[in-house]
């Protein structure tokens, strides 16, 4: 009977060593696929800031030669301002109306980098 016992015991301790040992393990999945998910978000978003800067400062000296050269076809340089600005007034005005497809878009991209198992 104490025999009995003793196997019980052993095995509820094994039981208990292997259960600690999966916490243990899981947390440490969860610390290391936290610590992935947070470098490629940081990553991202580095190369959205420095990319977009400089496609934006080059956009601003396209825009401010494109309503100069304008503005010397039509003899006006304020009207080649103004042409310039309706334009992207235009573009915005798309983008706007398209916004749910771009979210759709970005959302099927990303998905699989941070819901892949």
């Amino acid at each position: 009977m104490a025999n009995i016992f003793e196997s019980i015991n052993n095995t509820s301790d094994k039981a208990v060593d292997i259960g600690e040992k999966y916490l243990k393990d899981t947390q440490e999945y969860y610390r290391l696929k936290i610590f992935q998910q947070l470098t490629v978000t940081v990553s991202m978003i580095a190369k959205v800031l420095v990319i977009g800067g400089l496609l934006f400062i080059g956009l601003i000296f396209l825009a401010v030669a494109a309503a100069l050269a304008i503005g010397e076809l039509v003899g006006n340089t304020a009207l080649g301002y103004v042409i310039v600005s309706v334009a992207f007034f235009i573009i915005g005005l798309i983008v706007y109306l398209k916004r749910s497809f771009i979210n759709h878009k970005i959302i099927s991209k990303f998905s699989p980098k941070f819901f892949n198992s």
